[in-house]
């Protein structure tokens, strides 16, 4: 996965900036015919788990911001490709969670962010029988 490295500093000020809740939001950019994965922009939206209190160690996006996000894309030419949410005090590995909620057509972008400051960062695309993850290597990219 190809990623625009301001788009990586801002999901990663992001992430830190909702700590100590999940932060969340989309993945913009295009499939390459090789299959590669080329992020280029990034949505971000709210933890709409916040409403039941289980905003530190899940995230909910909304349909209506899904919606949107898929509009805006498109409207510049590009397509929701992924998700990127956080994993507070906690590895950027899925957890069991992720995997029962994630579409297997999609990238997730999981950064680690220990004590409020964002560690690390793994990309994963869950396999089409939904059984595991599948990790892929992060290209960053200056622009």
């Amino acid at each position: 996965m190809q990623i625009a490295r301001p788009v990586l500093t801002a999901i990663r000020r992001h992430l830190a900036a909702a700590y100590p809740a999940e932060g969340c939001g989309f993945l913009v950019g295009a499939h390459q015919s090789d299959g590669a994965v080329v992020i280029s922009h990034r949505f971000p939206v709210n933890n709409h788990r916040v409403a039941d209190g289980a905003e530190r160690t899940r995230y909910f996006i909304s349909p209506r911001d899904l919606r949107f996000a898929e509009s805006e894309a498109a409207a510049v030419g590009l397509q929701v490709v992924g998700v990127y949410h956080s994993h507070p005090d906690s590895a950027a590995q899925p957890s069991s969670y992720d995997r029962e909620h994630a579409w297997p057509w999609y990238r997730y972008l999981i950064v680690s962010v220990i004590g409020g400051v964002a560690k690390a960062e793994r990309a994963w695309e869950l396999t089409d029988d939904r059984d595991r993850f599948i990790e892929h290597a992060i290209h960053v990219k200056d622009q």
